[in-house]
């Protein structure tokens, strides 16, 4: 049998000094650990539609900017969804994903198809009440339809987000396509969508209200 020589003196030195460089080569479980997530359940503005690089989205952009914080943005969004679908969809997305945020973006398409604003507003006052009870703070994007639907619908269809807002106590950004919204050059040809150009617009409208909530997003 081999026996192990103790070190002493130089060698002991030079065996440490090796083995301490040797560990601080490599992150702490706390330098590496994920900080949290952030759950975007939308719809189309939110999915890229349109794009000829989902790199071009807001979504994307806003990964990219939270990535020095090790916040992981998780896209949960559906082309065509409506708060319906939302409603449908979060439970296996808590689930899945555990997030610390979850950023709401549905109900144009309830606009679009002129469903009751009663029912928008059961459907997200749902979801927050879901996304609450699995431990996650809630920003909620509002949206606005055009005049041409008429100025009554237009206004309970806006009032729905303020409504919420105030009797949830939820953060939330007033009008998610502010300063995009009706400018023909940030839009695609459908003149519903945004282009490129605009996604970076409508990342800076997310991140202004989400920053208050990330205060929330810590090491486990």
């Amino acid at each position: 049998m081999i026996k192990a020589r103790a070190l002493s003196g130089p060698a002991l030195l030079l065996f440490l000094s090796i083995m301490f460089g040797f560990i601080s080569g490599f992150p702490s479980a706390a330098d590496s650990a994920d900080a949290g997530s952030v759950l975007i359940l939308g719809d189309s503005l939110s999915a890229g539609y349109g794009l000829s690089d989902s790199r071009q989205g807001w979504v994307a952009l806003l990964q990219e900017r939270l990535r020095p914080r090790n916040i992981t943005v998780v896209n949960a969004s559906i082309p065509g969804d409506t708060s319906a679908g939302g409603v449908a969809r979060l439970p296996a997305a808590l689930a899945a994903h555990h997030p610390r945020i979850v950023i709401l973006e549905l109900g144009a398409n309830d606009g679009l198809r002129g469903l009751p604003p009663a029912a928008l507003k059961a459907n997200l006052g749902a979801m927050i009440d879901e996304a609450r009870l699995a431990g996650a703070e809630v920003l909620l994007l509002g949206m606005k339809l055009p005049p041409n639907y008429g100025f009554r619908y237009a206004d309970a269809f806006e009032r729905v987000y303020q409504e919420l807002a105030g009797e949830k106590q939820v953060q939330l950004l007033p009008f998610f396509l502010d300063g995009v919204g009706g400018n023909e050059h940030l839009l695609q040809s459908d003149g519903l969508h945004p282009n490129a150009e605009a996604q970076p617009i409508l990342m800076k409208n997310v991140l202004d209200k989400l920053e208050p909530l990330l205060t929330s997003i810590k090491r486990p």
